[in-house]
């Protein structure tokens, strides 16, 4: 079998799950992901499966696949909201992905950030690199509200490890895991975003990207619903954010930081409104990137894989 591997991040990391993969006896060719629609048509009909990223899996990039070999889409990671499951349905390829297995390696990342904003750990390292000792004042986050919007895997570890770090947690989502809340009594669950918007210090999302979350954090939320000036931090989707209007609230006040993982387009454009903003920290899309997560997911990718051949 002929695989294309484009995932950088399975790429990049040695571990048992190169070893997997490279064990089979397969023919594989490795691109660096994401791949883009128009580059994926000229090749695609060579392989008989993909272990991707976010590539850009069209109707007319599956449609062109299936006229020639392909048969399978393993997805390295969680979201699919790159990949046409309607079409992949249309024309018979399964697709697999890789829920409940980053979900450590994200909320460190979460408050990661969250802690390199609020002890300026960022400013202080560019400043003493340069031969200043200039000493900002930082805030503790102990005793802070923080609002989880997606109490998935990943929402359920940042609960947790917040509230164990003197947080309180509130959290939304639309279905409620009562066995999850009667075990964590400290995270109250809410049922209306406006709650989160009101009385959050910090506003985590987790959230995939649909046409109902594109662009959830709007002008109307950050302007009319929003309270107390908070951080936000966004971990899952760049299209959940109107970058402008979040623009226009940082200059306004009405929100203290955006602190992003991911980002509208992905890898950064040279004019990325986001780049140079003041209270903004963009990281490249790392959050699940640790040698422990990238070894149980693209793990996970292959046996995904190897149970649809063998099914």
């Amino acid at each position: 079998m002929k695989i294309l591997l484009t995932t950088t991040s399975f790429q990049d990391t040695p571990g048992v799950h190169q070893d997997l993969l490279y064990s089979q006896g397969f023919e594989i060719d490795t691109l660096r992901g994401p791949i883009l629609e128009k580059e994926l048509l000229p090749i695609i009909h060579n392989y008989d499966a993909v272990i991707c990223g976010d590539d850009e899996y069209t109707e007319a990039v599956i449609k062109k696949g299936v006229e020639g070999n392909l048969k399978y889409i393993s997805k390295y990671g969680v979201g699919l909201d790159r990949i046409d499951l309607e079409a992949a349905k249309k024309y018979g390829v399964p697709v697999t992905n890789c829920p409940a297995v980053n979900q450590v390696s994200v909320s460190e990342h979460v408050l990661a950030l969250l802690l390199t904003f609020e002890r300026n750990v960022h400013l202080q390292y560019n400043s003493v690199q340069k031969g200043s000792w200039k000493r900002w004042i930082g805030n503790e986050i102990e005793g802070k509200t923080i609002g989880i919007i997606g109490l998935g895997s990943v929402g359920k570890e940042l609960a947790k490890k917040s509230n164990a770090l003197g947080m309180s947690v509130i959290a939304f989502d639309l279905y409620k895991d009562e066995d999850f809340l009667s075990n964590h009594k400290e995270v109250s669950f809410v049922t209306s975003l406006d709650v989160i918007y009101e009385q959050a210090d910090v506003i985590s999302l987790h959230l995939p990207h649909t046409s109902e979350t594109e662009h959830l954090i709007n002008r109307k939320v950050i302007f009319n619903k929003i309270k107390k000036q908070p951080i936000l931090i966004n971990t899952a989707r760049g299209m959940l954010v109107d970058s402008t209007a979040l623009i226009e609230g940082l200059k306004e006040k009405k929100l203290r930081g955006y602190l992003t993982d991911v980002l509208a387009n992905e890898p950064i454009l040279d004019d990325e409104m986001l780049k140079g903003v003041d209270n903004v920290i963009i990281t490249p899309h790392v959050g699940s990137r640790t040698y422990q997560s990238v070894q149980k997911q693209g793990s996970m990718a292959v046996n995904n894989l190897l149970k649809l051949i063998n099914s």
